[in-house]
């Protein structure tokens, strides 16, 4: 992915989530502080970019493993997709700031709910 001139490269199973912007009011109109809406347990957000999924260990020959293969790293797939909307844990989550723009970063075992706009119900 590339934000600017920088190419964001996402590792392992990690997320680059785009937050959605919290709650400014409540529903009777009172103004929450940004002390209120930075303790919340639970965040909601876009996926931007993914990385390959969990890297799995090549089996073979243990005996000499100096031994190179040449066979390209595999991987267990990712469940979620760039652009899937997901709640997360936001403890587990690292926020970078790319361009005046927050990002968090998240494992792929801090999403708790996938909202996916393509899906389509099998007969």
């Amino acid at each position: 992915m590339r934000i600017g001139k920088q190419e964001i490269i996402v590792l392992g199973d990690r997320l680059l989530v785009l937050p959605d912007q919290g709650e400014e009011r409540t529903k009777v109109g009172l103004y929450l502080p940004q002390t209120v809406t930075d303790n919340e347990a639970v965040l909601s957000g876009r996926v931007t970019a993914q990385g390959p999924g969990l890297p799995v260990a090549e089996p073979g020959d243990q005996d000499e493993p100096w031994k190179m293969s040449g066979q390209t790293a595999k991987y267990i797939p990712m469940q979620v997709k760039v652009g899937d909307r997901v709640i997360f844990l936001r403890k587990s989550s690292v926020e970078l700031k790319i361009e005046g723009q927050t990002y968090l970063v998240i494992p792929q075992a801090a999403v708790l709910v996938v909202f996916r706009e393509d899906f389509q119900l099998e007969d």
